[in-house]
């Protein structure tokens, strides 16, 4: 559900939204990190100025936490071209 949420939101904002990849890592009992995938041009969107955007990425998926006991880690990385 958290992946979906962060792959439709990614692709609003990349120009490239077709290269957008998301991928859940289980990283112990109620922890997950979520990577998201994208072109080395889209990282720096979809971080923003001085991290805003991936703050509020990070805001609304604590918000999805009050109906799922996991905690999060998202991580945006580039893909090699």
């Amino acid at each position: 559900m958290v992946e979906n949420f962060l792959k439709e939101y990614a692709k609003l904002i990349a120009d490239c939204p077709d290269l957008i990849r998301v991928e859940r890592v289980n990283l112990g009992e109620n922890f997950d990190e979520i990577i998201v995938y994208a072109s080395k041009s889209d990282t720096g969107r979809l971080i923003g100025k001085d991290g805003k955007m991936i703050n509020a990425i990070k805001t609304v998926v604590i918000g999805y936490k009050a109906k799922d006991p996991t905690s999060y880690r998202i991580t945006v990385k580039a893909i090699e071209e």
